[in-house]
């Protein structure tokens, strides 16, 4: 079976390269928008309302350290998926590009051979002519 230009291009991924878009994909969605807003007004919460122990007093500045090492891992990872993908776009559009190109010549040779034909019954239909001219 021959596999698609999608299916090498995926093949051929590193474990930087899965991790990063496996990463990217997680970090970009819904569920992990909700999940980390729920954490943070849980932290703030807590921490406000906590009578006794205060682990992170207002202005949360715990809080504010992880979000900076969660950003500081987060941001280069997304944009390694980002590069990955631009590497992918540049590939679907060789490949695109691959694919006309084929088309392109292989439509040329399909017009030189239809005129060969249109020729050849141009010539058919004069020699029809001649004989019945000379039949008549």
């Amino acid at each position: 079976m021959r596999r698609t230009w999608h299916q090498r291009h995926r093949d051929e991924l590193t474990v930087g390269q899965r991790f990063a878009d496996a990463t990217a994909r997680v970090l970009g969605s819904w569920p992990f928008i909700i999940g980390q807003t729920v954490v943070v007004m849980a932290w703030v919460v807590l921490n406000l309302a906590a009578w006794v122990r205060h682990w992170d007093p207002y202005p949360f500045i715990l809080l504010n350290l992880m979000f900076s090492v969660q950003a500081a891992y987060a941001a280069p990872v997304i944009m390694m998926s980002q590069n990955r993908q631009a590497e992918r776009d540049r590939y679907q559009a060789q490949a695109d590009f691959d694919t006309n190109r084929k088309a392109e010549h292989e439509i040329e040779d399909v017009q030189v051979r239809l005129e060969r034909i249109e020729a050849s019954m141009r010539r058919i239909a004069e020699l029809l002519e001649d004989s019945r001219s000379q039949g008549a």
